[in-house]
């Protein structure tokens, strides 16, 4: 973990033990060929050494493929997703124009599964955002499910998971607004609750860009856990004490629990800067 996951972790699990309620974690392990040998045994141990003390069984979604297997046919049996040979260079990084969407071109061979969005509009309240809508049709066009290289599409494993975990409120990064549509869409074809949303501001490097692995941004792994919290809690618009510096990860975080207000971050510019990492 870097200081940007460290946040969002931090901000998920505040709000959720604001609120009595509980905070599941799972590792989004979809992509084989990017992870990176003991990440996820890694991602634990970082965790733990804030604090964050989870409930019920970690979930990998690796391990949830007969989940995926199964939505996606429910999909096709209702008619909703469909076989796709268009390429990403075909495309040029255009809004699918449905070329495929009443079957595939003769000597053509499915690349993708996608899902029709149809033409309503997806609104919701975002609880640190406010209202948001997006069109489908204009802004994204039928979306991939299941990738060229076989594996499953995020946005259909994070709606099967979040359904069959209970979840009613995700707390994440507002780099993720942008997705929220395409899940909302997809948990109303499966007929699941749609659960709260709310977007928190993400860490931006000296260079303005998102802190990731792709950036370089330094793991947390061997920093103070203390400073780690206190910094994260600054910069989601609190103001810890200096003393809390001083204090344990259950201090800390009791502290920020007792505090919490989730408009704190609502009065935060949308790119909100940190040097760390």
């Amino acid at each position: 973990m870097h200081f940007g996951s460290a946040v969002a972790a931090i901000a998920s699990y505040v709000q959720a033990r604001y609120q009595g309620g509980v905070w599941h974690l799972r590792i989004d392990d979809l992509d084989p060929p990017r992870e990176q040998s003991g990440a996820a045994q890694q991602i634990l141990s970082d965790l733990e050494s804030l604090g964050l003390e989870w409930d019920g069984p970690v979930v990998y979604q690796s391990q949830q493929s007969e989940f995926y297997d199964a939505a996606l046919a429910a999909l096709d049996t209702a008619g909703f997703a469909f076989s796709c040979s268009c390429t990403r260079k075909q495309l040029g990084g255009k809004i699918y124009p449905g070329t495929c969407r009443n079957g595939l071109k003769a000597g053509s061979a499915e690349r993708t599964i996608r899902v029709k969005v149809g033409s309503k509009c997806v609104s919701f309240d975002d609880i640190a955002r406010g209202p948001q809508t997006q069109n489908l049709a204009t802004e994204v066009g039928d979306f991939v499910l299941r990738r060229a290289d076989g594996y499953y599409a995020y946005h259909l494993a994070v709606v099967i998971d979040d359904a069959r975990l209970g979840a009613s409120e995700i707390v994440r990064g507002v780099d993720l607004l942008e997705s929220t549509g395409r899940q909302i869409h997809l948990q109303h074809l499966f007929g699941y609750e749609t659960p709260r949303y709310c977007h928190i501001p993400v860490v931006l490097n000296e260079r303005g860009t998102k802190l990731s692995k792709q950036s370089f941004a330094k793991p947390i792994a061997g920093l103070n856990a203390a400073d780690v919290l206190s910094e994260a809690l600054d910069f989601l618009g609190f103001r810890p004490p200096k003393e809390i510096y001083a204090s344990s990860t259950r201090e800390i975080l009791d502290w920020a629990i007792q505090v919490w207000d989730i408009n704190a971050m609502t009065r935060l510019p949308r790119e909100h800067r940190a040097s760390k990492g």
